[in-house]
């Protein structure tokens, strides 16, 4: 199976208040990810990591990439360089990239960490994977980005786990739905 994941930022404090994550601590957090992580993604399962693993972690993220499952390809971002130069990418990760295309089934996609305007082969059908807003509802690139063929897979829309392609289809629409129903846009 192939998975897609992004925006975990293991190690940050922060992020639990800035996103309105679930978690006491950034312990729990942690171990939510991992947990979540290893539930769905077999040793022999494919994920694309579309950026901000760790987020200036005080903490070193070698223990923690040698026990996620699957094999794993990181397109990198603004908070992966910090913890990034304490790491061997190659010991850990298949690809490293800040930009990848890849083909899932029949589906062409272009996975970058930043939300895209367009992409390559757009007009043909293929779509754009994407992380870094993680749940924001503001700004001009969401009302944009919900009738495009492109896709959040941050933990924060996506139950705090990698997800299949399939998944982050019906995760889009579903988030999208409860916004709506919620006054955000």
């Amino acid at each position: 199976m192939i998975y897609y994941t992004a925006d975990l930022h293991l190690g940050h404090k922060n992020i639990i208040k800035l996103v309105s994550r679930p978690f006491s601590s950034v312990e729990e957090m942690d171990a939510v990810l991992i947990e979540n992580w290893n539930a769905v993604v077999a040793k022999d399962d494919t994920v694309y990591l579309v950026g901000d693993f760790s987020f200036c972690s005080a903490r070193s993220v070698k223990p923690v990439l040698k026990v996620l499952n699957g094999a794993k390809h990181l397109i990198m971002r603004n908070h992966d360089k910090t913890w990034m130069k304490n790491v061997r990418a190659e010991e850990f990760f298949a690809s490293v990239s800040s930009l990848l295309e890849i083909d899932d089934g029949d589906t062409h996609i272009t996975l970058c960490h930043y939300p895209m305007l367009s992409w390559n082969r757009v007009a043909h059908g293929a779509i754009h994977i994407h992380g870094h807003i993680h749940n924001n509802t503001q700004g001009a690139s969401f009302g944009i980005l919900e009738n495009m063929s492109a896709y959040n897979a941050g933990v924060d829309v996506n139950g705090f786990k990698p997800v299949t392609l399939e998944q982050l289809i019906t995760n889009k629409a579903m988030f999208y739905s409860q916004v709506r129903e919620n006054g955000q846009m």
